[in-house]
């Protein structure tokens, strides 16, 4: 197995347990509140906590990932992540259980910032987009995270020896893929095919120039704008999954009658769509462009979980939540790849920017949705879901609207082993 290959399946390993690893806590979110007596603003409390460390501590992963690389600093964050999820099951009260999904969501940020930066490594080495294949992977391990926490709701099993378990099984795949991600700099691959083409996007902007500063202070206010626009779609993709993660369950439970196993169906249904719809991306870009299958998404972000709103049973809330699964499947790695492609950044500095404003989503969504559960119901909470697909809609046109095409950084002889995708 080439070096290429062997990091890939590293890579994909750790953003399947990236996945896996948390998917496990949200389908007990309803156990977690009964065993602490939390009201629904309370629990909206905690579940935010997990993106102010985001917002807090994920600043530190370009840093890091400078000081130390994308392959270590991917796996000690991710190790950690494992090690954690048992403060989660054994919190004794609100403080510490805030204390503990703080604590989550800061190790989460950087190893999605990290293992992102390493995967567009890999992908440089293939020459050609492999990224969304990572994300479907990591959606792959969501679910079956998702499943694993719904059935260990449904005998009863406890918290702490549950969420111990799924982390030790964390920490120990994030150690072993190690020796297997590729070494050197992070900058060994973009050095190696930068001057291969004159079509990158370095050389389109201003005649590759290398990636340490704008080549024009003009730009940068132009650069600003784009990361804020990519941000605010990352963003509004992040409340859609945030709202299958920290409601779902809840809601179904609470005011549909649904019993625990059922209740964690919201979000399998979210993310297994969102599993199929990464997997089938490259295709269904390369035919429509990003920026229409944006659209597309956002379309069914609105109408799926508006029309479930409308009409709440069971079976319409879980179809719904698995239409905004789909509607979203191709936003955030979209983002990412395009926040890395703007030239004048540091590696790994736009991806780093993205997961950041991305992370606002994930900050906003929990304590608005509670806020208005107590208020009046879960129900009208949920209304930020369509909302999110109006923006989707609104921010949609910050994408490249050709058709994809194949990496223009791609190596000489390179093998075709991923669709391609822009």
């Amino acid at each position: 197995m080439t070096i290429a290959k062997r990091a890939r399946a590293a890579v994909a390993a750790i953003f399947f347990f990236n996945g896996f690893v948390f998917a496990n806590v949200v389908p007990r979110y309803p156990d977690i509140k009964a065993e602490l007596d939390l009201s629904n603003t309370a629990l909206g409390a905690a579940i935010a906590a997990m993106p102010v460390g985001a917002l807090t501590l994920g600043l530190l992963a370009s840093p890091l990932i400078k000081r130390f690389g994308s392959a270590w600093t991917a796996v000690a964050s991710l190790a950690l992540l494992g090690a954690n999820s048992l403060f989660i099951g054994a919190a004794p009260g609100f403080a510490l259980l805030c204390a503990a999904l703080f604590v989550a969501g800061g190790l989460d940020s950087v190893t999605d910032v990290a293992m992102n930066a390493h995967g567009l490594r890999v992908q440089r080495r293939y020459g050609r987009s492999i990224l969304n294949a990572f994300h479907g992977l990591w959606s792959v391990g969501a679910v079956l995270g998702g499943v694993t926490g719904a059935g260990a709701a449904q005998v009863g099993m406890p918290l702490p020896a549950h969420l111990a378990a799924t982390g030790a099984v964390t920490v120990v795949a994030a150690l072993v893929s190690f020796r297997f991600l590729l070494p050197g700099p992070e900058d060994t691959e973009r050095e190696k095919t930068e001057g291969e083409t004159s079509t990158s996007a370095s050389a389109s902007e201003g005649g590759g120039e290398h990636r340490s500063g704008f080549a024009r202070p003009g730009a940068r206010w132009a650069v600003v704008r784009l990361l804020a626009v990519l941000g605010l779609l990352a963003g509004a993709a992040a409340v859609v999954e945030d709202s299958g993660a920290s409601w779902g369950a809840v809601y179904l439970q609470d005011e549909l009658a649904a019993g625990a196993f059922v209740g964690g169906l919201a979000f399998v249904a979210l993310q297994g769509t969102q599993t199929v719809g990464r997997l089938l991306g490259d295709r269904v870009v390369q035919r429509l462009g990003d920026r229409t299958t944006a659209r597309l998404g956002g379309t069914l972000v609105l109408v799926g979980m508006g029309t479930a709103l409308l009409w709440p049973t069971v079976p319409t809330t879980v179809l719904g939540f698995g239409l905004a699964g789909f509607g979203i499947a191709t936003l955030i790695p979209a983002a990412f790849h395009a926040a890395d492609e703007i030239p004048g950044l540091w590696p790994g500095a736009g991806i780093t920017i993205i997961a950041f404003l991305m992370r606002v989503g994930f900050l906003l969504s929990p304590p608005v949705v509670g806020v208005i559960a107590d208020a009046s119901s879960i129900r009208l909470g949920l209304l930020v879901v369509p909302l999110a697909g109006v923006t989707i809609l609104l921010t949609s046109g910050i994408l490249d609207g050709r058709r994809s095409r194949e990496v223009a950084s791609r190596k000489p002889g390179a093998r075709d082993e991923a669709p391609d995708r822009a």
